[in-house]
């Protein structure tokens, strides 16, 4: 049997980086991708990684990666769409570029992943693509509007897109992970606050200080991967797969509750 090849977009960091890690070790091929892969080291792995250079918001860099990746390892298996980073902050503050940016990579720049994986996979009548949401895209907290607003379009786009792929074998899978180690609260993470707008000051602080707290209790991106391994190589139809405390219990919530009751819990979580 051929081995399988996995893409994963974002790999140099967090989960991304953790999916190399785990799909190395089950013996895949591993196109690791990224905008700037010069400082990304594929010695630090024993299995068959190479890396590439794709920046999701270039549309010439997506072709010319899926067009190497084919080249350089035959069929395409698997995607992984990682890449993505979040605007959190005062919604009034936040700029139409900064607005742009945000979903031009983790909306715009997802899906024009997932047609260039497409374009490999119907042929071969197989493959599984793997959309990063996050349990911000089935609930909401306070600051993230716009970083949900992309997520909850992701949630949208793959559930769509999934009834029409499944005629040539294509799955798509929705994984939601929870509170996770990651850089996402460092270089991943744009916070904007306002400075003219000082009524905001208050409610800001409280929020920090709550998600200070929720960010100690957070399981390493290991445990994402694991489950992205899974979502991979199930062979099932799933579609979802929250992952990583409390992603799977909040989703449970926000079900079985009322909308002013799951507000009045979210509230209370962040002491505002």
């Amino acid at each position: 049997m051929a081995t399988k090849t996995v893409v994963i977009t974002g790999a140099n960091s967090g989960i991304g980086k953790a999916c190399v890690a785990v799909f190395t070790k089950a013996g895949w091929n591993v196109a690791a991708t990224m905008r700037t892969p010069d400082a990304f080291d594929v010695s630090a792995y024993s299995g068959r990684v190479k890396k590439y250079r794709l920046d999701v918001t270039d549309a010439d860099s997506v072709v010319t990666a899926f067009e190497d990746i084919r080249r350089d390892m035959g069929s395409i298996d698997a995607v992984i769409n990682n890449a993505g980073y979040g605007l959190v902050g005062v919604f009034e503050a936040i700029s139409d570029e900064s607005l742009q940016r945000q979903f031009e990579t983790n909306v715009i720049g997802l899906m024009r992943v997932t047609r260039e994986a497409v374009k490999y996979m119907r042929p071969q009548r197989s493959g599984t693509i793997v959309q990063i949401s996050s349990v911000g895209g089935k609930i909401t907290f306070p600051l993230y509007a716009p970083y949900h607003g992309t997520k909850w379009a992701v949630e949208g786009f793959s559930e769509s897109l999934h009834y029409e792929l499944e005629q040539f074998n294509i799955r798509v899978k929705i994984v939601e992970p929870g509170i996770i180690k990651t850089d996402f609260a460092g270089r991943s993470l744009e916070f904007v606050t306002s400075d003219s707008v000082r009524e905001y000051d208050a409610y800001v602080n409280t929020f920090l200080k709550a998600a200070e707290a929720a960010v100690k209790d957070a399981v390493d991106p290991s445990v994402v991967a694991q489950a992205i391994y899974v979502a991979c190589t199930d062979g099932t139809a799933k579609l979802r797969y929250p992952v990583g405390k409390p992603a799977p219990a909040m989703i449970k919530l926000r079900k079985l509750v009322s909308d002013s009751m799951f507000f009045k819990i979210v509230k209370k979580a962040y002491g505002i």
